[in-house]
């Protein structure tokens, strides 16, 4: 009897302990089971990484390494087009990019693939330039070209504006730009990558000028070979001229026209200048009713501050920072030449007001000779300049006059415009002779 007793309670326990193994299988379905009974789905995870980036990302050059750092919480991986990077364990991360991007976003990812964007805000704050005008033919012969690195060994400039295509469309080097070759603007005067290796080695900055719609080379050949609409024409169809010549100028609003001048630019900025300038941006000075400009669907300032704007990018992604040179009276009348100082400073990082004192009216800006009073114009009409282009991140940097006419000019009257471009707060002047040949004394060594 004891032993089936000892059975009875055996099997009591093994079933015991089968109904409560039950209940708590129908304890934990139940728990996993939604209010209507069905399973329930895992809750995915949708919270995306938290996202702070120290802007802007600064650089003195277009050309340079940066450094773009913030920090992302939550989040696997940082990246600005191609390159990323892992955030450390407190989200910190420092992401080096072989040059400053620009249109680019900071996005951050997590291991559920949460993303997080952030705009890149970038700014190239180029550093101060004492600049001398250098034309091709003048970096070719040897007198020349020694005077104005003679100014750099004594420590009296630090940046040389090189041409690359002149006045009469002639482009200085062996351009591999297509239409530079097809038209015979492209030249072996001097060799580009030697010069610029040259200067870069006694560490000077080099500016390459592009004279953009004043060129009559291209305007010539393009009306020989079927490109009237490449040239601006007068009102019976015929190039325009003037006196800049029977036909100078092309045609601005013309889609070629404005590649070439990107092409070359462009082209300059992976040769390694470092900057690239537009001269003659502009309409021809004169009556508008006397021009014709095919194709022209806006007027012609906001075309001249369009193709400064299409110029910008590529420019940029080849390394180069870009400037336009503008008249001085652009700052108030923008219409004669179509430079509207406003517009053109949105799209560039330099604007360059030729300021030359023998070229502004009587009585400009009150001052009532103003060739005879260099520092005066100069510092007045900076002023003008200084709020055309405030709330852009253009910097102003002067042309200014180391040449006579009408008045004679020395290292006082050189030497005054350049005090007033530092006392108008300036960072930098270019200075203008168009045979370089420039007053050393006024050029105070570094």
């Amino acid at each position: 009897m004891r032993v089936r007793s000892v059975g009875r309670r055996r099997l009591a326990i093994i079933a015991g302990g089968a109904v409560l193994a039950i209940l708590v299988v129908s304890l934990i379905i139940g728990a996993v089971r939604t209010p209507s009974g069905s399973p329930a789905t895992p809750v995915a995870d949708t919270t995306p990484p938290t996202l702070e980036v120290t802007q802007p990302v600064v650089a003195t050059s277009y050309r340079d390494p940066v450094t773009v750092r913030g920090t992302a919480i939550g989040a696997d991986r940082v990246a600005i087009g191609d390159q990323s990077v892992t955030p450390g364990p407190d989200g910190s991360f420092a992401l080096t990019l072989p040059r400053i991007p620009t249109g680019l976003d900071v996005v951050a990812v997590d291991a559920a693939g949460n993303k997080t964007a952030r705009p890149l805000t970038t700014k190239v704050e180029l550093p101060g330039m004492r600049a001398v005008h250098v034309t091709a033919y003048a970096w070719a012969y040897d007198g020349l070209r020694e005077a104005v690195l003679d100014l750099a060994r004594e420590g009296r400039i630090d940046t040389v504006q090189l041409d690359i295509k002149d006045e009469d469309g002639v482009v200085g080097y062996d351009s591999q730009v297509p239409l530079a070759r097809e038209s015979g603007a492209a030249t072996n005067i001097y060799d580009a990558r030697a010069a610029i290796q040259q200067l870069h080695d006694m560490h000077l900055r080099v500016v390459g000028r592009i004279v953009a719609f004043r060129d009559p080379t291209m305007a010539g050949w393009a009306w020989q070979n079927g490109h009237p609409d490449w040239v601006i024409q007068n009102p019976s169809g015929q190039p325009y001229s003037s006196h800049y010549g029977a036909i100078a100028f092309t045609n601005f609003a013309n889609p070629e026209i404005r590649g070439y001048n990107i092409d070359l630019a462009t082209e300059a900025a992976k040769l390694g200048f470092d900057g690239v300038m537009y001269d003659y941006v502009r309409r021809p000075d004169g009556s508008l009713s006397s021009m014709e400009f095919p194709g022209l669907t806006d007027t012609p300032s906001i075309s001249i501050a369009n193709f400064l704007a299409q110029s910008r990018d590529p420019v940029h992604a080849a390394g180069a920072h870009l400037g336009a040179a503008v008249f001085g009276i652009a700052a108030t009348r923008p219409d004669e030449i179509a430079q509207d100082i406003p517009l053109i400073a949105q799209s560039v990082d330099v604007v360059a007001p030729m300021l030359y004192p023998s070229h502004w009216n009587s009585g400009e800006y009150g001052v009532p000779s103003p060739n005879s009073s260099p520092y005066d114009i100069v510092f007045r009409s900076l002023q003008d300049f200084r709020a055309r282009t405030e709330g852009t991140n253009a910097q102003v940097v002067p042309w200014l006059q180391d040449f006579s006419l009408g008045v004679s000019y020395g290292d006082s009257e050189v030497k005054a415009q350049i005090d007033a471009t530092h006392a108008a707060g300036m960072n930098g002047y270019f200075l203008w002779n168009a045979a370089t040949r420039y007053h050393g004394g006024a050029l105070l060594p570094n």
